[in-house]
């Protein structure tokens, strides 16, 4: 266990060292930038290999020319769905070398979330995990597409023109012989490929699109907000100076890359101060702590429900985290007794929360290393700062908040409840191909609307109250009670279905459903109405429970709309909770 305090101050000096001046470039530059100076450094750790700077490097090299050559076009969309593993790493920054765009999907996604998000983003490229663990990728493709292994999406989706299978998770090789594998579709140095690639990064900048990331929206439907290389860099850099990162800090994480807090938080936080990523495949509190002893690392990210059961694993065993001096926790609240369990178990000096969102490029605020428990209770900090990769115009910050009226839009006065909204550098321009989402979500000075209700104190931290939109986050991921919804109201026996996030000491926010039933129809059970929601949405917006309700009981606005915070307040009654 460690005790001894860790010198932030000086940490941020030798990024500042290491870093003078803030360059604008693309994913796969920076990338190249540290394979340069440090080419034996470890870059990803997992139990079975630790794979280097020079070799991530080259094997994106090589991933890139297999893309070149399969047709793949600058601001062609390459979708990713990939578990937490080195290709991950290696296949994102190939998309940055060909002037891709890069679209990381959930590995868990059902076939048909899987196909909607493939057909609204026009995939070019898929690049996939054949199987994961109760996720079959290769499965749902045969009833998505059937013959994709031979001609892509076919007429199902008629931009897809190759899909590519990684062994990098639970697949076996020769699972699909027909299928076209990573090792098979990479190129080894190809003069032409080459003088492509090199024609292709002198026509790049910084600030293309670099990754498309879904994110929910209040309709229901999924959108894309598009944030450019530059963007994740500067957040990424900013998380790092904040935080205090000394040279090659090593992250340990379980949260999955195709969320923007890994992805950001994790991954490219870790590059800029050439460190080392060490991804789990699957979250487990004893593997997690087995994994810290054994890969020697420094910081820790989770969210709440992690930290629980990590604290409570670390408490019923000897582990050392003698190497481990940091921890973020984010995504939702933390009682002030797991701040303190986490710092007394593990041994840690430095303990951050956070606040962000998707379209933020992760978090836009933190508390600072140091600050005192209250302040990780009661605020999710202030905006993250930004040093040489700072706004000038934001006081060497990268964003801004201030709240608006959520319902006529009008600016407050400083310090006013209202809902939180966001500008900066590191803030999306907007959605993928969705203008209607667009004006939905920025107010009329061009400011991100967060769906989030709080306020900036006079000291700068910002205090969430609520939130203003429908969404909850269960397990640090965010669900629409919309989609839900029209899934359960698919059964003809279902009338009406309303869902409502229920807070939840280990996940956050678990959802909970009222349904009434359709006049002459035999109640549904709850066992049955959940097995209908697991067979075709994510496990994590699966309701935890399951209210019948009749429709008078309903609690509705003068306009028949349903008041969800009201029916908060009733399942909580019901349930104890």
């Amino acid at each position: 266990m460690s005790t001894a305090a860790f010198d932030v101050s000086a940490a941020r000096a030798a990024l500042e060292a290491r870093h003078p001046e803030w360059v604008p470039r693309a994913l796969h530059a920076a990338l190249d930038d540290v394979a340069a100076a440090h080419p034996g450094r470890a870059a990803v750790l997992t139990d079975e290999r630790a794979v280097t700077y020079a070799e991530l490097a080259e094997w994106s090299a090589r991933i890139a020319r297999g893309l070149v050559a399969a047709g793949v076009e600058p601001g062609d969309r390459v979708a990713v769905v990939l578990p937490n593993a080195p290709a991950f790493a290696a296949v994102t920054h190939a998309i940055s070398r060909v002037g891709a765009i890069g679209v990381p999907l959930n590995v868990r996604l059902q076939p048909r979330e899987l196909a909607e998000l493939l057909a609204q983003h026009e995939v070019a490229a898929l690049l996939a995990v054949a199987r994961f663990r109760d996720a079959g990728i290769a499965g749902a493709l045969d009833g998505i597409a059937p013959g994709w292994e031979r001609e892509g999406g076919g007429a199902a989706l008629p931009a897809l023109r190759r899909v590519v299978l990684v062994d990098d998770g639970d697949d076996a090789p020769g699972t699909r012989p027909e299928a076209t594998r990573l090792g098979a579709f990479e190129r080894d140095a190809d003069p032409a490929l080459d003088a492509e690639l090199a024609r292709r990064a002198r026509a790049a900048s910084p600030d293309d699109v670099a990754t498309i990331f879904t994110t929910s929206g209040t309709t229901g439907h999924p959108r894309g907000a598009q944030l450019t290389h530059d963007m994740l860099l500067r957040s990424a850099y900013g998380s790092a100076y904040t935080r205090g990162f000394e040279d090659g800090r090593r992250i340990l994480f379980a949260l999955p890359l195709h969320h923007v807090f890994a992805y950001v938080e994790g991954m490219l936080a870790a590059l800029l101060a050439a460190g080392a990523i060490v991804p789990r495949l699957a979250f487990e509190p004893v593997d997690t702590l087995e994994a810290i002893a054994r890969h020697r690392a420094h910081e820790v990210l989770m969210v709440p429900t992690m930290s629980l059961a990590v604290v409570d694993a670390a408490a019923s065993g000897a582990y050392d985290t003698s190497s481990l001096h940091a921890v973020m926790s984010a995504a939702a609240a933390c009682p002030a007794r797991l701040w303190a369990q986490l710092a007394e178990t593990l041994g840690v000096s430095e303990l951050v929360t956070g606040y962000g969102m998707t379209e933020t490029s992760a978090a836009t605020t933190f508390t600072l290393p140091g600050d005192p428990v209250q302040l990780l209770v009661e605020t999710v900090g202030r905006p993250k700062l930004g040093g040489v990769a700072g706004d000038p115009a934001l006081d060497g910050m990268l964003s801004s908040y201030r709240t608006i009226d959520p319902d006529t839009g009008a600016a407050l006065p400083d310090g006013a409840v209202g809902e939180l909204v966001a500008t900066g550098p590191i803030v999306t321009r907007g959605y993928a191909g969705d203008a209607h989402g667009d004006a939905q979500a920025f107010d009329a000075r061009g400011w991100l609307r967060s769906g989030d209700l709080g306020r900036v104190r006079p000291d700068g931290y910002l205090e969430l109250t609520g939130r203003g939109k429908d969404t909850y986050k269960c397990g640090g991921e965010q669900v629409m009670p919309q989609e839900v919804e029209a899934i359960l109201t698919e059964l003809d026996a279902v009338e009406q279905a309303h869902v409502c996030g229920l807070p939840d000491e280990r996940m956050g926010e678990i959802g909970c459903a009222f349904v009434v039933v359709a006049d002459g129809a035999d109640a549904p059970s709850e066992e049955a109405l959940l097995i209908h929601c697991r067979d075709r949405l994510s496990r994590f917006k699966v309701p935890a429970h399951v209210l019948f309700v009749r429709a008078d009981e309903l609690p509705l606005t003068a306009s028949g709309k349903v008041r969800r915070f009201v029916l908060v307040q009733r399942a909580r009654a019901t349930l104890g909770r």
